[in-house]
């Protein structure tokens, strides 16, 4: 049994303890579940704010002159095209196609970026960046020890970024910040990196800086964001959010045996990326991603509408009908009762005969078999 004792502590683990949250041991880091209900926190991030530590996902440097020439061949994605202060969702994938981590690219400067993994992959991002940079003049850094990230998401967030005292804009507009993209920002006069890349189907803001400054900023979030409805969200209500959205969770819908394809994202394999003479680049997995793009699946990624009240979970098998007999079609990776639509909701991998919207099949809920209809991805969209 793992010790938990050994588990990394966040910058805000202080604040965590001193609001009453739930701790639990998540990829090797100690992290509030949840500070009042899972319900009451989620329906915050929709209806005005919450407040998230998100210290334990990796922070990856990568400089130098080769710096965008290294990503395009140690990633999927053609990051050297990734504008100043632009971010892009992408992979990192083994030979084979299998997903070794899904990430978000930023672009500092010209030859700067910085690499976010997830947490539980931190370490193995790491190892595959050293074993690729043969051949680049490029330096990889470990950021993560001294690097904070804390996000505010929800309708109310930029109101609650310009309320916050000491946070400056420094020349720039956070409204016209476009989704998926970056810019400087300071805290009492020391640099933060604001960017647009929620993960929970909401508007809002990730801010990225000095561990050292991470309790007085989240502090001032909560001060400021009180009046908007601001809340303190934790990991629970985190994976609620990201599953009405339909957004995919390494280990669940992604993991080492699954290609960007499988999961419906063979979009963000860049096969068309090529040299100043026309070549095309290689990069790790190529071969293998370029003839599964040619291949008919042998399983969809589909979502899951739950027609009764008992809710699917990981790993349950979904069945081909209610019959008892029916036989298994896929298996659930994600699912949860969802406290916006009032139904219970589900990812699942299926064979493609039965991954068709308005298929009706049914889960296997501890030997019952539970009514739910294929429906598309997301399940929630915010207003806009």
């Amino acid at each position: 049994m793992r010790d938990e004792s050994m588990d990394t502590l966040s910058p805000l683990h202080a604040e965590h303890v001193a609001l009453g949250a739930a701790l639990t041991s998540f990829a090797g880091w100690q992290m509030p579940l949840r500070y009042s209900s899972d319900i009451a926190e989620h329906t915050a991030v929709r209806t005005a704010a919450g407040l998230f530590d998100l210290s334990h996902m990796g922070e990856i440097g990568v400089t130098g002159p080769d710096a965008a020439r290294f990503l395009d061949y140690a990633l999927v994605g053609n990051l050297s095209t990734l504008k100043l202060l632009g971010a892009r969702y992408t992979m990192i994938c083994a030979e084979d196609g299998g997903v070794v981590d899904d990430l978000i690219v930023y672009r500092d400067t010209e030859d700067t970026f910085l690499v976010v993994a997830n947490a539980s992959n931190h370490d193995t991002v790491l190892a595959a960046f050293a074993e690729r940079t043969a051949g680049f003049d490029v330096t990889v850094e470990d950021r993560s020890p001294q690097t904070a990230l804390i996000a505010v998401q929800g309708p109310r967030a930029l109101e609650i970024l310009r309320a916050t005292e000491g946070l400056a804009e420094a020349g720039h507009d956070a409204e016209t910040l476009k989704y998926y993209a970056a810019m400087p920002m300071t805290f009492r006069g020391e640099p933060v990196l604001v960017a647009r890349t929620g993960y929970t189907g909401e508007d809002g803001f990730e801010f990225f800086l000095a561990a050292e400054l991470a309790p007085a900023l989240w502090q001032a979030f909560l001060v400021a964001g009180e009046p908007f409805g601001l809340v303190p969200a934790g990991l629970s209500a985190r994976d609620s959010l990201r599953l009405e959205a339909g957004m995919p969770l390494y280990g669940n819908e992604l993991d080492r045996t699954t290609t960007p394809h499988d999961a419906g994202l063979g979009r963000v394999v860049k096969l068309d990326k090529v040299d100043a003479d026309g070549n095309p680049l290689p990069f790790v997995g190529r071969a293998a991603l370029e003839a599964r793009g040619q291949s008919e699946p042998a399983r969809v990624l589909v979502g899951l509408e739950g027609l009764g009240r008992r809710a699917a979970r990981h790993g349950y098998p979904v069945k081909h009908s209610t019959a008892a007999d029916a036989s298994t079609v896929g298996t659930v990776t994600s699912g949860a009762p969802s406290p916006t639509l009032g139904h219970p909701v589900a990812m699942a991998y299926v064979t493609p005969e039965v991954s068709a919207p308005g298929t009706e099949l049914a889960v296997d809920v501890r030997g019952r078999h539970e009514p739910v209809r294929v429906v598309a991805l997301p399940f929630y969209r915010r207003p806009r």
